[in-house]
């Protein structure tokens, strides 16, 4: 009796379990999608009330020829466009900024590869040399910036150490070429440690039975790094360099604290002469102009980086 009841009990409660009504295959998928959306939807928000919502703004602003202080706003068109056509200062701008891109971009990388090789063979005093050259990351841009005005003047600290082996330092920021120098040199101090511990966790990830195999098979330092490190981190180095573009096109306040634009317009790039247009001279309508001119050609780098990934990119192949 005692046995019979024990086991007819669960048989019951199966039974009732069986008839419970289960939600259907499309409840289920629709509950999944609306947690989804419901993810999402924050970061889709902001991207619309942020990034798009703008860019269409200015696109709008570049047809119309808007002057804060007259209080006019005029729409002309594709005036702003067809000025830049003709404009030498823009065109002296697209000119540095491409000077300026090109040297921090392979200053940077390069520099930030040869740091974080080296802090991946745990040599002593690794922490005390990653942390003196990540430390300038996370120092204020200005603070940084101010530093090197100083260091960087006739009479200053570069010049101050190189009297002492006998060596008369220029000018640095009265110079055309070394005006442009000093600023990428500065932009290249302030962001490499970003960089270095990017492709360091890169390196750390790269498998050792590999480079095992390649030694045993007499492979020497240069050649283990050419055709096994580089290619496995190639995704990594496809991120910095286009974390590293983009940044390049989006400086200012070093440009605003060093040089000022100057001498002449050697170092006016192209945001700092878009600062120039909407607030030195108050044409904020051709400013939103070069605002547009700016984002299609971060956009076009952008697509070009990413669309020629997959002869390099090693996981692309």
């Amino acid at each position: 009796m005692i046995v019979t009841s024990h086991t007819a009990a669960p048989a019951a409660t199966v039974e009732r379990l069986g008839r419970v009504r289960r939600p259907s295959r499309s409840t289920a998928v629709r509950r999944d999608w609306l947690v989804g959306y419901a993810m999402a939807a924050p970061a889709v928000v902001g991207a619309l009330a942020f990034v798009v919502a703008p860019l269409i703004v200015v696109a709008w602003y570049s047809l119309h020829d808007w002057n804060v202080l007259a209080g006019t706003f005029t729409f002309t068109g594709p005036a702003n466009y067809q000025r830049m056509v003709q404009d030498p200062g823009l065109h002296d701008a697209l000119l540095a900024s491409l000077w300026f891109s090109i040297g921090l971009v392979i200053l940077n990388v390069s520099l930030a590869m040869v740091l974080a090789v080296l802090l991946n063979q745990k040599l002593p005093a690794t922490t005390t040399f990653r942390t003196f050259f990540f430390s300038p990351v996370v120092v204020s841009l200005v603070a940084w910036t101010i530093v090197w005005s100083f260091l960087l003047q006739k009479d200053g600290g570069i010049n101050g150490m190189l009297s002492l082996i006998g060596i008369q330092g220029p000018n640095w920021l009265h110079g055309e070429t070394t005006a442009m120098v000093s600023v990428i040199i500065v932009q290249v101090f302030k962001n490499v440690g970003l960089n270095m511990i990017l492709f360091l966790a890169a390196l750390q990830g790269v498998p050792e039975e590999l480079q095992e195999a390649a030694r045993l098979d007499g492979a020497g330092a240069w050649r283990r790094f050419r055709s096994i490190t580089l290619p496995l981190i190639s995704p990594t180095v496809l991120l910095v360099s286009i974390l590293t573009i983009v940044g390049s096109l989006e400086v200012f306040a070093q440009i605003a604290v060093l040089t000022g634009g100057g001498p002449g317009n050697s170092t006016t790039v192209l945001v700092y002469y878009l600062y120039q247009q909407a607030f030195r001279f108050n044409d904020f309508g051709y400013a939103s102009a070069i605002s547009v001119l700016m984002f299609l050609i971060v956009l076009v780098l952008t697509l070009f980086q990413w669309q020629t990934r997959k002869k390099w990119v090693f996981h692309e192949v």
